[in-house]
């Protein structure tokens, strides 16, 4: 497996703070992703979606479960960062959760779950002042804080990472 497989984007960002233009870019990354990861997704059949990404990676249709799941968490946590004073967040064995049997699923649910979740996530953010963007949260296991900054840096990349790795195994199989 080569690095580029896996991150075909690069590896995860790691920001504590953002400059206003670089929350918008953010904010529209988060708008968009929904049809850029249904665009990814158009047209493949049963048998291309439980193809994995890349050897020892998830299916096409766990990563299609997966974007949802976790942007969830992150809008769950951006609401607890906005409502409690940097409260510790409970992680979740994302491996575990793929191997739920809802993954095995038609991913169009999730495909509209993403839509509506980016809807109301980026209602939410759009409103924040620039003070709340500095609000924390602290991940228990790594044990680190995160501003709502970092946060949308990581998860403008996350939705771009992962709409790649779909693109990525659809161009080398010419799909």
């Amino acid at each position: 497996m080569t690095q580029a497989s896996r991150f075909p984007i690069g590896p995860q960002p790691s920001v504590y703070s953002l400059r206003p233009q670089q929350r918008l870019d953010g904010l529209e990354a988060l708008r968009a992703l929904p049809a850029e990861l249904r665009a990814a997704f158009a047209g493949l059949d049963d048998a291309q979606l439980d193809t994995p990404y890349r050897e020892d990676g998830w299916t096409l249709r766990q990563v299609a479960h997966h974007v949802p799941d976790s942007h969830m968490n992150a809008y769950i946590r951006t609401r607890l960062a906005l409502s409690e004073q940097a409260p510790t967040i409970r992680p979740y064995d994302q491996d575990g959760w793929a191997a739920l049997p809802d993954y095995a699923g038609e991913i169009e649910v999730s495909l509209k779950l993403l839509e509506a979740l980016h809807g109301r996530w980026t209602r939410l953010l759009t409103a924040l002042s620039a003070e709340q963007w500095g609000r924390t949260f602290v991940h228990p296991e790594y044990g680190t804080v995160y501003t709502l900054d970092g946060m949308l840096a990581t998860y403008a990349w996350h939705g771009r990472h992962h709409t790649a790795q779909v693109l990525g195994l659809r161009q080398r199989r010419g799909w």
